[in-house]
């Protein structure tokens, strides 16, 4: 399996998420919108030029500036 960040990953890809790079501070928002760690995430869109990526966890769609996307690690699914 390949290893990612959220910015990476195309449109309707699917990973779980591996890793977050950041401090407590990142984490605990992330958590908030319940993106942690073993979580199924699935990316919805993005917006050209560093724009917010929106990715589906759950039932919920969230999105998230580009760069706390770029500090989300998933595995991709095959």
């Amino acid at each position: 399996m390949t290893t990612k960040d959220l910015t990476q990953l195309e449109e309707g890809e699917t990973g779980v998420v591996v890793g977050i790079h950041g401090g407590y501070g990142l984490a605990h928002r992330l958590e908030c919108l319940g993106i942690r760690m073993g979580k199924k995430v699935t990316k919805v869109s993005s917006q050209l030029m560093r724009g917010p990526v929106t990715v589906r966890v759950g039932n919920c769609e969230v999105a998230i500036g580009f760069g706390m996307a770029r500090k989300v690690l998933v595995e991709k699914e095959r």
